[in-house]
């Protein structure tokens, strides 16, 4: 489909087909294949970005490159240059390499606002160079603000877990916010790609359960951007962040999505897809932020926990 004479980008495929099986149609969305000119400067503020990248085999990792307040720029409505490489040791790192493909996640917890970009490293030096394929703005919906500050601290070493033990569950439980990886199947091409989203809820929201992960899909902007990834390829990464210490959980897992959950759900319920966790790392003390909590999204309000 070519994009309509607004200039905004059709869904694909498996997202029109996400809509239909969750009973909502939605028109076009403002995907551009440019980023407009407030979402350029938005990423400059920026002190920290997360990020979809694929592993060796393809599967979607989730994680987060930092720096300074503008080492995000943007040299062309196209182009995002990303002063900043992924820590030692990240195991998503291999996979920010020229030619891979990516899904940016802006994200100011204390304004609530957010964008999205999903594109094409091509270049990879002393940073990356990031060709913009997508460009989109999302609601503030489930977003908790926080105040964050940077500090300094040693990064611990990477824990490689062979499923979810009492600590990485308590983390996962007691998390009010957690950012998830996806990827179009292949055979879309340029009309998929990698993607990064957020998901936000009250502490208890997640639900872990042995390895795996129940997630109640609250109402959101009906774009289906992760869900439609995921009816076609249901490798996901997932990424947890503990704002007090620094500690990253990062995940990957295959996800099924039950369209009309009949079990007993959270309030505000209307999908739940469930992550069956395959790998699992932790890494303490490396996001160099902490964060102090600061209110609840309205919206937020309006959802229940396990």
């Amino acid at each position: 489909m070519a994009s309509d004479p607004m200039g905004f980008l059709p869904f694909h495929a498996d997202e029109q087909a996400a809509q239909r099986l969750a009973g909502q149609r939605t028109g076009l969305a403002p995907i551009r294949p440019f980023m407009p000119d407030q979402h350029r400067a938005f990423f400059s503020l920026l002190p920290y970005l997360f990020t979809a990248t694929p592993d060796a085999a393809g599967w979607p990792m989730a994680s987060v490159l930092t720096g300074p307040p503008g080492f995000v720029g943007s040299p062309d409505p196209a182009t995002l240059a990303i002063d900043a490489l992924p820590r030692d040791g990240d195991p998503a790192g291999p996979g920010f390499a020229a030619g891979a493909g990516i899904g940016l996640l802006g994200i100011d917890l204390a304004t609530r606002r957010r964008n999205r970009a999903n594109g094409r490293i091509v270049a990879r030096d002393r940073g990356l160079t990031v060709r913009i394929a997508q460009s989109f703005g999302n609601c503030p919906q489930y977003i908790q603000t926080r105040g964050v500050a940077a500090v300094a601290k040693e990064a611990g070493p990477v824990e490689s877990l062979s499923g979810l033990d009492e600590a990485a569950r308590d983390l996962i439980e007691s998390a009010d916010t957690f950012f998830v990886a996806s990827r179009s199947r292949a055979e879309l091409g340029d009309a998929g790609g990698f993607d990064m989203s957020h998901r936000g809820g009250r502490p208890g929201f997640v639900g872990a359960r042995g390895d795996t992960l129940v997630i109640p899909d609250f109402r959101g902007n009906r774009f289906f951007n992760t869900l439609g990834n995921l009816l076609g390829d249901p490798r996901a990464g997932l990424l947890f962040v503990n704002f007090d210490t620094g500690e990253l959980l990062q995940l990957q897992g295959t996800v099924a999505i039950d369209w009309h959950p009949g079990e007993a759900a959270p309030e505000g319920t209307e999908r739940l897809w469930r992550v069956s966790v395959e790998r699992a790392w932790r890494r303490p003390s490396v996001f160099p932020y902490r964060a102090t909590f600061g209110s609840y999204a309205p919206s937020t309000f309006h959802t229940g926990v396990w």
